[in-house]
């Protein structure tokens, strides 16, 4: 690339990140087969980078999207990548919306296991290419709905759709997770060893018509270890996404995310101020 080239293209990142807000910069990882992984990557507030954070969106989401969690993990000092899942984003969804329908569009897409094969590459690429930018050694990945079950997948939940995850990260975060259904069953969960974090809400309920109550079963069917369940009250599925009326949503699962992060190592205890908020209703493994 010539020099001039160069100039041209660093002020269009400049003024890309200008017009994103300070907090995030818009990259293309590359990726297998000369592709581009487009991400927002939102960089640790401070010089100190305490890990990276992979977040994976929910069916027909993109990068743009989760900009509260990554706000939140950059003023933590985190280094925080959230990519788009090219065969499961919004484009993939209105392809699947104008054939089936808006329903079943998203029960195709959500358990399309082409779709999380490539989900499973792209967190590992985004994973490698963040590791390099912060020397911490902590990593967590966090999925919303589609991306709940990346997470279950990757950090070694067993499945119906044959598909194996490599638990390469020291930390799970599953928002909106799914039950008993085309993916899992009772016993799929119970592989997994890492320390994990489920939320739900109380108008979170599943395309197959289930009541919130469902999101529970993974936690309830863990091996021992930090396990997390939080319940929200009046949480919508994409509250959880930060839409509609989502603020009190956003607050409460930032809080249980930092006293998560920050119990890993402390035992797994939660903080009694946590444990007391309104409207949330937090269960840890000693509870069962």
């Amino acid at each position: 690339m010539t020099a001039r080239r160069l100039i041209v293209a660093s002020l269009l990142l400049v003024f890309h990140a200008l017009a994103l807000g300070e907090s995030v910069l818009s990259v293309s990882i590359p990726a297998p087969n000369d592709a581009q992984l487009n991400a927002h990557v939102y960089p640790p507030s401070s010089k100190t980078c305490k890990g990276v954070v992979v977040v994976s969106h929910g069916a027909g989401g993109n990068e743009r999207g989760y900009s509260y969690l990554g706000e939140f993990f950059a003023s933590s000092s985190f280094l925080t990548v959230i990519p788009t899942h090219r065969l499961s984003d919004k484009s993939a969804l209105t392809r699947l919306r104008k054939d089936h329908g808006l329903e079943d569009g998203l029960i195709q897409l959500t358990t399309n296991s082409k779709a999380y094969k490539e989900r499973l590459v792209d967190i590992g690429i985004a994973k490698s290419w963040a590791e390099k930018k912060c020397d911490s050694g902590f990593s967590v990945l966090l999925g919303h709905s589609m991306g709940a079950a990346t997470v279950m997948l990757e950090a070694g939940a067993k499945n119906l759709m044959d598909l194996s995850g490599e638990d390469r990260f020291d930390a799970y975060i599953a928002l909106s997770p799914q039950g008993e259904g085309a993916i899992f069953n009772a016993k799929s969960w119970s592989p997994i060893q890492k320390p994990l974090l489920s939320i739900t809400g109380t108008r979170d309920d599943e395309l197959s018509g289930n009541s919130w109550k469902h999101r529970t079963q993974p936690f309830k069917n863990m091996s021992a270890g930090c396990k997390w369940l939080a319940v929200i009250d009046d949480a919508t599925h994409l509250n959880f996404a930060g839409l509609g009326f989502s603020y009190r949503t956003e607050k409460y699962t930032i809080e249980v995310i930092d006293a998560f992060l920050a119990g890993i190592n402390k035992g797994c205890r939660a903080p009694t101020s946590l444990k007391s908020l309104q409207g949330l209703y937090l269960f840890l493994e000693s509870d069962l």
